[in-house]
């Protein structure tokens, strides 16, 4: 088994990587200048839970160069089978760290998902975080499956380093997978609502929420229609506590 298969958590199918936020950069950065495409995950439990009982959107993620752990339960989940995970890598952070790499390495970036005043509210925000980077445009994500082609000939037009997908649950990872040979980037991740959080029109949890793994309850609380999906986290906690008693 080489040292990279050792550097990795399998749980229920999924194999997450025990990086770092250092080395998951540093590694990303490396593959995108070696023009190695790559499509990254941003697993947590309720995307564990969803794939155990949807076949397809397993595979969906199991077809995913690298799933790193968003969420603090996969942390949690690896110290209850002993093989720990050094911490928590959230999609929101890795973003950013992706970008201030590309600020210095001139990378050009793609924006997709969630509705057009958003997405441009967050391309502007972004810009004047990160002016160094070639912002070479943005796309709303309610698409439907026809409008597929248009989204794809732009991408292919622009030819992003980086493209960042934030569209509904069912329909993120999903549709990375299926046209993960088409988009035309080096890297290709999803960040669920990272840009809400840019915009401005949802805010993200204050470091001691995130301190105490609390983050998910402070974005319930600011939409509480998300609570069905919630009942993933306790049952992905169970499974694991019965999954390591038959260990």
């Amino acid at each position: 088994m080489t040292t990279e298969e050792n550097k990795r958590f399998e749980i229920f199918g999924l194999c997450f990587v025990k990086w770092t936020m250092k080395e998951t950069v540093s590694k990303l950065t490396e593959r995108i200048q070696n023009n190695q495409f790559t499509h990254v995950v941003t697993g947590n439990p309720i995307m564990v839970m969803a794939a155990l009982e949807n076949e397809s959107y397993m595979k969906n993620l199991q077809s995913a160069d690298i799933i790193v752990p968003d969420g603090s339960g996969i942390i949690w989940a690896s110290k209850q089978f002993d093989d720990p995970i050094p911490e928590r890598v959230a999609g929101f952070d890795l973003m950013h760290e992706l970008l201030r790499v590309g600020e210095t390495l001139g990378w050009k970036v793609f924006l997709l998902g969630t509705d057009a005043e958003t997405i441009a509210k967050a391309e502007l925000r972004l810009k004047d975080q990160f002016p160094r980077i070639q912002w070479v445009g943005h796309h709303h994500g309610f698409f439907k499956g026809d409008e597929d082609v248009h989204v794809l000939e732009l991408l292919a037009e622009k030819q992003p380093d980086l493209l960042f997908v934030a569209r509904s649950a069912a329909l993120q990872e999903p549709w990375i997978a299926k046209h993960r040979e088409k988009l035309s980037s080096k890297l290709v991740m999803g960040v669920g609502g990272s840009f809400d959080v840019i915009s401005g029109k949802l805010k993200r949890a204050p470091k001691v929420w995130i301190m105490l793994r609390l983050e998910w309850f402070y974005r319930l609380i600011q939409e509480p229609w998300r609570l069905p999906r919630m009942v993933a986290i306790p049952k992905f906690m169970l499974a694991v506590k019965r999954a390591r008693a038959r260990k």
